[in-house]
């Protein structure tokens, strides 16, 4: 069977409230006058499905989302963007979370933890189905998706995870770490992140692993060597980073389904990745291809697509 979906995406949809704060961390006060306290559909899975759909992947969604406020608002998103859900019904209702944003764009986020139960799962028939006519799979790290994870090797679909702000250490994320293919992570809680992202690689089945850092860039570890990827300068100022790495690993998976080297791919993600951090947390813009391959044409390198090279972007859908 034909795959007609690029990017299966599984988990993290969910509805975050913004609250822009003068400064993190907050000092304790009885109250505060803020600019603006806005609900808004999007977490990780949406953010990525997003993405990838923006950059002319064909996305689908699937994951848990109630019967509640939150989860019609999931739905509007996912109808506005044009990409299809598959909803499985969840009693604990739609995830949620409250982003506090200072203003350097800084980002604490808040997670409701009673969404998630230990009888929570995404059903092994309709994940089957998905993958069985889908390219690839990005796995959230939400719960229902660790028990996906062997229904989509035995498909035989690729699988790639953000572990987020794993330490290295929390058995909870070695699931997700050693089963994909492509593992992304950030710096942010980890001691030393090449001897994290070599036990990633020796311990399970990825190919590539990616560490982001914020304006540091971000390091990609292929077949044994470590490389910097270097931070690309954002076009316009930077005002929240909530959804910088949703958007890098969106970026790098346009260039990776279409064959492109990790570093290249990388190089898309850094785009990505800083474009995101021009956008207002309380909006869901995401960067066009055209803007991404104008950005990356900036970034050296070969140009993408040249008619020479293996993997050419004109043979993604659009």
């Amino acid at each position: 069977m034909s795959a007609e979906t690029d990017v299966l995406v599984l988990g993290g949809a969910g509805v975050d409230t913004i609250v822009y704060v003068p400064e993190l961390p907050l000092a304790y006060a009885d109250s505060y006058m803020v600019p603006t306290i806005r609900q808004r559909a999007g977490q990780t899975g949406d953010f990525v499905a997003m993405g990838v759909s923006a950059l002319g992947l064909r996305t689908h969604h699937l994951d848990v989302v109630g019967d509640d406020p939150e989860g019609d608002l999931v739905r509007a998103l996912h109808r506005d963007k044009g990409i299809p859900l598959t909803e499985v019904p969840s009693p604990s209702g739609t995830k949620r979370a409250v982003n506090l944003v200072d203003p350097a764009g800084r980002r604490l986020s808040l997670y409701d933890s009673d969404r998630s139960h230990e009888a929570d799962r995404l059903p092994e028939d309709t994940v089957r189905t998905l993958a069985a006519v889908s390219r690839h799979a990005h796995v959230s790290i939400t719960y229902p998706c660790a028990f996906a994870l062997p229904v989509l090797r035995e498909a035989g679909v690729t699988i790639s995870t953000d572990l987020h702000n794993w330490d290295g250490v929390e058995s909870y994320h070695e699931a997700f770490a050693y089963q994909a293919d492509l593992v992304f992570l950030s710096t942010t809680a980890l001691a030393d992140p090449e001897r994290t992202m070599r036990q990633v690689l020796d311990c399970g089945r990825a190919r590539v692993v990616v560490a982001t850092a914020g304006a540091e860039g971000a390091y990609l570890l292929v077949d044994d060597v470590q490389t910097h990827v270097p931070a690309v300068t954002p076009g316009a100022p930077v005002v929240d980073s909530n959804g910088a790495g949703d958007a890098f690993v969106s970026g790098f998976l346009f260039g990776w389904l279409a064959g492109e080297s990790p570093l290249r791919c990388a190089q898309f993600g850094a785009v990505a990745g800083a474009y995101a951090c021009t956008v207002p947390s309380t909006a869901t813009d995401c960067i066009s291809r055209e803007e991404l391959l104008g950005g990356a044409a900036l970034t050296g390198g070969p140009r993408l697509g040249d008619s020479n090279r293996p993997g050419r972007l004109d043979t993604i859908n659009g």
